[in-house]
């Protein structure tokens, strides 16, 4: 009896192993309006990347909490988590929406006084949430659930709880973590084209997406970002790009 209980614990620890090994994802992308072809799907865990065809078909190698993100000059931008059944099922459908196309004139009236704040409908301005942000404030939030009646004639939702035993509470602050570093290469991107890197700071194109993941992990060129301070910003990439270049793994 014992020996079957450890038994059906080595299996049980083997198959979570398994599952979290990368495997091949065949995806398709849905649009209407527009084509499906040249859609660029980027992992952001395991920086893998793939082109979708004229059927929206693509492949790429990933694994569960895995986020991958969508985009193309003609669609609007979108990310994906790769959750545990599109990993079991090894199929993925991504729904995307063709961008609105822009109008040739257009006269903006600005309101200042009219917002939510003047017609009562907030007491205080409210927090903009990312994507990310919201997922992970919803899944930990503790609220009290209406009608539940013990002391003080509510209880507190188990949603938290049930989110941090299943896991899921680590899951989306990994995700709120890739989306953090998603926007600071955005920000990045925004100041210097792909010329700077390789011919002033003498980056190979081949390493080129590499470096940019390196470079935003460090602190001073965080805080450069975040203040807009280009001199700051010039001087740390030329800092990092030494550091870069003398690694083990970019000289081989």
């Amino acid at each position: 009896m014992l020996n079957n209980f450890f038994l059906g614990m080595m299996i049980l620890n083997s198959s979570i192993v398994f599952s979290q090994n990368e495997k091949s994802i065949e995806g398709k992308i849905i649009v209407d309006n527009t084509k499906k072809s040249g859609v660029r799907i980027i992992n952001l865990v395991n920086q893998k990347e793939a082109i979708s065809d004229v059927e929206g078909n693509f492949s790429i190698l990933a694994k569960p909490d895995d986020l991958l993100v969508f985009s193309a000059e003609f669609l609007d931008y979108m990310r994906k988590i790769i959750e545990e059944v599109d990993y079991s099922k090894g199929t993925l459908t991504v729904e995307m929406t063709a961008k609105v196309q822009q109008l040739d004139e257009v006269e903006i009236r600005e309101f200042k006084r009219i917002n939510a704040l003047a017609l009562g409908i907030l007491s205080s301005p409210a927090k903009a949430f990312t994507p990310a942000e919201r997922r992970l404030n919803a899944a930990t939030n503790l609220y009290p659930s209406v009608n539940a009646g013990t002391m003080s004639g509510g209880s507190v939702g188990l949603d938290p709880l049930l989110n941090w035993i299943s896991g899921r509470t680590k899951m989306l602050k990994r995700a709120l973590k890739a989306e953090e570093k998603e926007i600071l290469l955005e920000q990045l991107d925004s100041y210097y084209i792909d010329q700077y890197y390789t011919e002033k700071l003498q980056i190979e194109s081949l390493y080129l997406n590499g470096f940019k993941n390196y470079a935003v992990y460090d602190d001073a060129l965080i805080e450069a970002i975040q203040s807009k301070n280009k001199a700051r910003m010039d001087f740390n990439l030329i800092r990092l790009a030494i550091e870069f270049k003398n690694l083990n793994e970019y000289e081989k």
